[in-house]
């Protein structure tokens, strides 16, 4: 992840520097050879000096600390980010003036082979890319992140921390639990001495393609994440006791139901998602010049499913409130935007887009 994001940061982002810093001596060599970093850098407070923006790329358990040693060396107007898959427990480690100038993000994508070897430029290419700002996050550095992450090419989407714990236990956590239990569960039954495994399908194969992925990383981001993990463990093991007991009592009509609603749920998994194709609208909104307004608003659509396309800040004098400006696709996107912006307390307008 992190040799990918400095291949695009140098050939999407046009950034002319990007310093790296690891433990092996040779991922930093192989990064400079593929040309993810431009210098490689002995600490983490050698690269963090005179930055604009430092991404933490680290194991979970330890992006808290790298990202507070990022922040104590980094000047006053440097961005510290991450690329985690577990929010909420960096953010509560952290202190409120850290939280100022650190921005959590999770890039939602990933290959299946890992190193810098096989890094590539257009990882994050159509990628949704979590953004997780506190209420203490500074506009300008928000404004700062989104850019660069939309320069990559990904979709930026701002969402409170635990509701995007909650989300990735749902869709990316429980998934590889679930994969890993149904291959352990095979690989020690052979019935009839026949071994489970050799008698597979493809559908089986889809079904755990993620089992056994990179076991220390995994075991880190279930256990940074083991609220939610457990809470949808638990939902999970109702619906399968619902499913044991429409068995146990050959309930066919609970069975059929159980079936189409999945079937309809993986329809809308497979929606094609047409908004990107709409004409776009500008919102603009009146802010106040403090720390969690454009994080409010943000995060605000992001839940909504509203995807900022673009978004600048107009901060205005002293005291008075500034302009922020958004990008939305579509004329229902931007009235709903209004809607929502609007109940939160900030004066809104949308318009058509200038063609």
């Amino acid at each position: 992840m992190g040799g990918s994001l400095g291949l695009a940061l140098r050939g999407r982002a046009g950034v002319g520097e990007v310093r790296g810093v690891d433990p092996d001596p040779e991922a930093l060599r192989v990064g400079a050879a593929v040309g993810a970093i431009t210098r490689a850098a002995g600490s983490v407070e050698e690269a963090a000096e005179g930055a604009e923006l430092v991404f933490v790329a680290t194991p979970v358990g330890d992006l808290a600390a790298v990202a507070r040693r990022a922040l104590a060396a980094a000047g006053p107007d440097c961005l510290v980010s991450d690329v985690g898959s577990a929010k909420a427990g960096v953010l509560d480690a952290l202190a409120p003036s850290e939280r100022e100038r650190f921005i959590g993000g999770h890039p939602v994508c990933g290959g299946e082979r890992t190193g810098v070897a096989f890094a590539r430029s257009d990882l994050f290419q159509g990628a949704t890319w979590f953004l997780t700002p506190a209420a203490e996050a500074r506009p300008d550095l928000f404004q700062r992140l989104h850019g660069v992450v939309a320069a990559l090419g990904a979709r930026p989407v701002a969402i409170e921390a635990r509701v995007h714990d909650r989300l990735m236990a749902l869709v990316s956590h429980l998934p590889h639990v679930l994969a890993a239990a149904l291959v352990n569960q095979a690989a020690a039954t052979a019935p009839g001495g026949r071994e489970a495994l050799r008698s597979a399908g493809p559908s089986f194969g889809d079904l755990t393609r993620v089992a056994g992925a990179n076991p220390p990383l995994w075991a880190d981001i279930l256990l940074a994440n083991r609220d939610a993990v457990l809470e949808e463990l638990r939902a999970y093991a109702a619906r399968l006791h619902d499913a044991e007991r429409a068995l146990r009592e050959a309930d066919r009509d609970w069975l059929l139901g159980f079936v189409a609603e999945a079937a309809l749920g993986r329809e809308r998994l497979r929606a094609a998602d047409l908004a990107a194709t709409e004409r776009p609208w500008r919102l603009t909104v009146a802010v106040p010049n403090r720390p969690g307004a454009i994080s409010e608003i943000a995060t605000a659509l992001g839940h909504a499913h509203i995807n900022i396309e673009d978004l600048e800040l107009r901060p205005g004098p002293s005291g008075g409130a500034g302009e922020l400006g958004l990008l939305v696709a579509g004329e229902e996107a931007a009235r709903e935007a209004v809607r929502l912006v609007s109940a939160r307390g900030y004066r809104a307008a949308a318009v058509p887009a200038p063609e």
